[in-house]
């Protein structure tokens, strides 16, 4: 029996991906060895850390007025700046993935800035439109409006440096799709919000999932744009990552590593919602592909 001979392509593709098993030994015992360095090893010191004293230190710590105070004000913050995004993501995703207009390129240059700027800069730049010499401070002050040292600065800073999470990651998934089932869709008499609710959106969900738990974990997680606008007025202004800085600083080492075991925990989360999430997109699409071809086979 002849052997087949295979492509050429075939071939070097073979080749360029058959290392020595020694090769990737090394390869995978680096990547776990990195790994298990800088991620395991500081996450198992965290809760190591939080639970050293006993659990009624650890439930102590995190049921004091000034922790309830920043886990409160924590969760305000995503509710409000979560959703604010999502509308804007969807929104700015749809309008760049479907249309053409003038300025596409600069509003996609936009929406990457908050990645390009210091989240210490981004603080800075509202200290600078709402403080009391600031561009808008003395109408502010005048108006008795408070923004900065208070929840809408906190939420404002918030918004600006997670904003572009939900957006960047609809926009690939929207171009990838086109636009031939919302030409379809509008062919057949669909109206704007139809096409919507019945077309874009179950197209986006897995995406559209995946950045609001990304944008969420990044807005309960923030800290430096948070630091310079918040204030640090302990049981007002100070969100969890904040309250922790205090605590450390005041060497109450227990009560900071239980509240960072919470930002911890909220991190474990997030990696686990986010591969159930691919999970659940991969199998619909092998559903889906299973069923496309069965249609052509029939």
């Amino acid at each position: 029996m002849s052997a087949v001979a295979l492509p050429a392509p075939v071939v070097a593709r073979r080749r360029a991906t058959a290392e020595p098993a020694i090769v990737r030994g090394l390869l995978i015992g680096a990547a776990l060895c990195f790994l298990g360095l800088f991620l395991v090893v500081p996450l198992a010191a965290v809760f190591t850390e939080a639970f050293r004293k006993g659990a009624h230190v650890y439930l102590a710590a995190l049921t004091e007025p000034d922790a309830l105070s920043a886990i409160a004000l924590t969760v305000l913050v995503a509710a409000v700046a979560v959703p604010a995004n999502v509308i804007f993501g969807v929104a700015a995703a749809w309008a760049i993935a479907k249309f053409e207009f003038k300025g596409k390129s600069v509003l996609i240059t936009l929406i990457d800035l908050p990645f390009a700027v210091s989240p210490v800069v981004s603080g800075l730049i509202y200290v600078l439109l709402f403080g009391l010499q600031g561009w808008f401070g003395p109408w502010l002050h005048a108006h008795n409006i408070k923004i900065l040292f208070a929840v809408p600065g906190i939420v404002l800073a918030t918004i600006f440096v997670t904003f572009p999470f939900v957006v960047r990651e609809l926009i690939p998934l929207m171009q990838a799709q086109g636009t031939e089932e919302e030409e379809a869709a509008r062919v057949l008499g669909a109206s704007g919000w139809q096409m919507f609710w019945r077309v874009t959106l179950p197209n986006i969900k897995w995406g559209l999932l995946y950045g609001v738990i990304l944008c969420n974990a990044r807005a309960m997680g923030e800290f430096g744009a948070v630091s310079v606008v918040s204030g640090h007025v302990r049981g007002a202004t100070n969100t969890m990552p904040l309250y922790v800085e205090i605590l450390y600083n005041e060497y109450h080492f227990a009560a900071a590593f239980a509240v960072a075991s919470l930002l911890a925990s909220l991190a474990l989360v997030t990696l686990l919602v986010k591969s159930l999430i691919e999970w659940r997109a991969r199998r619909e699409e092998a559903q889906a592909k299973i069923s496309f071809e069965h249609g052509q086979v029939i």
